[in-house]
């Protein structure tokens, strides 16, 4: 609407090269897929205004946006040593730093994405047959996997000496401050791991909070895995939703690229 406004257009007498222009600003100042998104709030606005009355054509159909690949680049990895790098930057001497390591190495280890770790629940540790479950909230997968021992004294010092006492809630982590709750949402995690990479020295073009995961499956798959057994880690439903991380896996395709003729 504000852009209607600039061009001298109101609502009631908006065109398809109006739409068209607007699409076109998006397009210089956004990616693809977020001109994509926008463009599908766009229809089901125009086509709000037509059933109201507020507009003579539906011109919802007509609205063009950009296509875009479901998998247009690899996942963002990092090298397994800015991994280790990141978690060697954690100060464990303090109790969010015992937090911090224990939830991160959960992370690394098994390609645990935000939800997955967030959710962990004290029930899900078998401490005694050394298991551990993880249920992986979008696909509804619950996977048990060996609990390694690096993991298990991580937690462990989390639990026995960072774990606020008090805390009330059944799950592993929890906030730092009163009322100690369950951790919520990716802001904190990606805070925070942005704060240990810039202190590794670690530089790359986005960290986000799947960065552990994309770099434990990438790194699987350099080193032999079954694209089954990294799926099934992952909780993965789909052979394809893994065999994204074969296009991370550079020295595995330098295997299969033909020599450069001369």
């Amino acid at each position: 609407m504000a852009f209607l406004a600039r061009r001298g257009r109101r609502i009631r007498a908006v065109r398809i090269d109006d739409v068209d222009a607007f699409v076109e600003s998006l397009a210089s100042r956004f990616k693809a897929k977020t001109v994509a998104g926008i463009c599908s709030a766009l229809r089901a606005f125009l086509r709000y205004l037509h059933m109201g009355g507020v507009t003579t054509a539906d011109l919802a159909a007509l609205v063009v946006a950009p296509q875009v690949r479901a998998i247009d680049r690899p996942p963002r990895a990092v090298p397994w040593g800015d991994v280790r790098r990141i978690l060697r930057a954690i100060d464990i001497t303090a109790p969010l730093g015992l937090r911090d390591k224990a939830l991160f190495l959960l992370m690394a280890t098994y390609g645990m994405g935000t939800a997955e770790v967030v959710t962990l629940r004290l029930d899900d540790i078998d401490w005694r047959a050394h298991r551990i479950r993880v249920r992986r909230p979008k696909t509804g997968v619950v996977t048990e996997l060996p609990l390694l021992d690096g993991v298990a004294r991580a937690v462990a010092a989390y639990l026995q000496r960072g774990r606020p006492a008090h805390a009330v809630a059944r799950t592993v982590f929890v906030t730092s401050h009163l009322p100690h709750r369950s951790l919520s949402g990716s802001t904190v995690i990606r805070h925070r791991l942005t704060l240990y990479a810039n202190r590794a020295g670690v530089r790359c073009a986005f960290l986000g909070t799947h960065l552990f995961r994309h770099s434990h499956a990438t790194r699987q798959i350099e080193q032999g895995r079954s694209a089954k057994v990294v799926g099934d880690i992952l909780g993965h439903r789909r052979p394809e939703s893994t065999s994204v991380y074969a296009r991370s896996a550079v020295h595995r395709l330098r295997a299969v690229a033909l020599p450069v003729p001369r």
